[in-house]
């Protein structure tokens, strides 16, 4: 969701925002809350907690999942080689009509 832009900006001291509507209604949003500032031990004890809950994928999940992007690549890359060659051919004999 976008932010509604204040004609003072961000130091307008104004708590409360108000912004016109299609219908001639006004609408009162109240402002965001200022964030507290993060000591570096804190933000480094967040990060540690929020590391602890990352799942690793196995050994299996990543070989399964590197063999099926590289079958698809090849796929792709095949398909683009038919096209590109396909192409290359119909643009040869339209030009071949000029000689």
């Amino acid at each position: 969701m976008a932010k509604a832009k204040t004609p003072g900006g961000r130091r307008g001291g104004n708590r409360t925002q108000t912004a016109a509507t299609g219908a001639g209604q006004t609408v009162t949003v109240d402002a965001p809350a200022p964030r507290k500032k993060t000591s570096p031990a804190q933000f480094l004890s967040q990060v540690r907690a929020e590391a602890r809950k990352i799942t690793w994928p196995s050994r299996k999940e990543t070989w399964i999942t590197s063999v099926m992007v590289l079958i698809l690549v090849m796929i792709a890359a095949l398909f683009f080689w038919v096209v590109d060659f396909g192409l290359g051919w119909v643009f040869q004999q339209i030009i071949s009509f000029g000689r």
